[in-house]
């Protein structure tokens, strides 16, 4: 494929498709434009044609902080699962699932910073978390002993159906409006 330029928008759309579904992870648009010899303009303004064309056959386009993948549509998951003979959840302690929602809502978070909402220690839960490939370090933080800061992964995503972290429920109606709740400790 080498020399080769799309020809218009419907040729973009069929080469981001083929380079998205090629690619190991999340591409941001400027590889993807740098890959397909076009500008990161063209690249986002094909991409909701890439996800309508994807829709029908059962596939999505997922965004994870600044790239892009192709991914089951959570619709055919469960399908895609059993043929795959694949567990369908990992199953977590309601410690873990706390940490996790944390890390979903704050990221990129601390341990020191989880373990004041929670009130306890965190360190086993994130572990866990970081274990099954749900959250991962995504650096340090600037704070005194520079702790490691934690965010979710795109197998986080794609494990709850979610196309990106905005597609999370606020945190009222996630958690209710009650006093006390996991909302207002992260409010």
């Amino acid at each position: 494929m080498t020399g080769t330029r799309p020809k218009g928008q419907r040729d973009l759309v069929s080469l981001l498709g083929a380079l998205l579904f090629a690619a190991p992870g999340p591409v941001s648009p400027a590889r993807l434009a740098e890959a397909a010899g076009v500008t990161p303009r063209q690249v986002e303004a094909a991409l909701p044609d890439l996800e309508a064309r994807l829709s029908p056959v059962g596939l999505a386009l997922q965004r994870h902080r600044t790239g892009w993948q192709v991914v089951t549509a959570a619709e055919a998951a469960d399908v895609v699962e059993r043929l795959l003979e694949m567990e369908s959840v990992v199953r977590l302690s309601p410690a873990a699932l706390e940490v996790l929602a944390i890390v979903a809502y704050r990221e990129p978070v601390t341990r020191p910073q989880i373990d004041a909402i929670r009130g306890v220690n965190s360190e086993s839960a994130l572990r866990t978390l970081v274990r099954y490939g749900l959250v991962e370090e995504t650096g340090r933080s600037e704070a005194p002993g520079r702790p490691i800061l934690y965010q979710t992964t795109s197998l986080f995503l794609e494990q709850f159906g979610l196309k990106s972290v905005e597609d999370l429920p606020p945190l009222e109606d996630a958690a209710g409006a009650e006093e006390g709740t996991l909302a207002e400790a992260l409010a």
